[in-house]
């Protein structure tokens, strides 16, 4: 699997530009778009989530706008490309959580996070600019967790693993020992809902 940023070539033979893109540089996206049997390229995009607001959008508008951006980023370099933009984030109790910013951020939304239940939110959005296609949908998994000890806490945050993480945390790192179920997608939770976005492909 492709790592790091900047542009990372998967195989598509007899094509002079890339069929499918993936604008992101998560791991953890690729690794979902591959296992499902997809041949694409990864192009990181260039967009700047910190200039995004927060006040006053619903959970969904935000993952879906910032997905948006993200394939519209990438799209705009390859026209004839589909390309793949998603966004993940946390809503807790109507509050949009992201990224945590350092180890003390992390550290309280991990304290918030794993003492309630709350729903992780993707926005998906596929943009083709030759033809104008552009489809933008989300998807919504309610995570129950079991509350975490102040020394798991410090384990956690002491581990790194909340780095570049919505929510400062990932499912498949932190694995079952603190969510107790979830209700829907569990590929949402790990970034990219899988069921989704074949659908939304297939409706192509």
């Amino acid at each position: 699997m492709a790592a790091g940023t900047g542009d990372s070539q998967f195989s598509i033979p007899n094509s002079k530009f890339p069929i499918l893109i993936l604008a992101s540089a998560s791991p953890r996206r690729r690794q979902l778009l591959a296992e499902a049997g997809y041949e694409f390229t990864v192009v990181e995009a260039d967009v700047d989530e910190s200039t995004f607001p927060t006040e006053g959008v619903a959970v969904r508008e935000y993952a879906e706008r910032l997905a948006l951006a993200k394939a519209g980023s990438v799209a705009r370099k390859y026209p004839d490309s589909l390309v793949i933009g998603a966004d993940t984030v946390v809503d807790y109790q109507g509050r949009i959580i992201g990224k945590p910013a350092d180890a003390k951020e992390a550290r309280q939304i991990t304290e918030k996070l794993f003492s309630t239940p709350h729903k992780v939110i993707t926005g998906i959005a596929i943009i083709r600019l030759c033809d104008g296609t552009e489809l933008i949908e989300s998807d919504s998994t309610a995570v129950y967790p079991r509350k975490m000890t102040a020394e798991q806490v410090a384990e956690h945050i002491e581990g790194g693993s909340w780095r570049d993480k919505a929510g400062a945390y990932a499912i498949q790192e932190a694995g079952d020992e603190f969510i107790e179920r979830i209700d829907g997608s569990l590929t949402n939770v790990m970034g990219l809902p899988m069921e989704l976005l074949e659908s939304m492909l297939a409706d192509l």
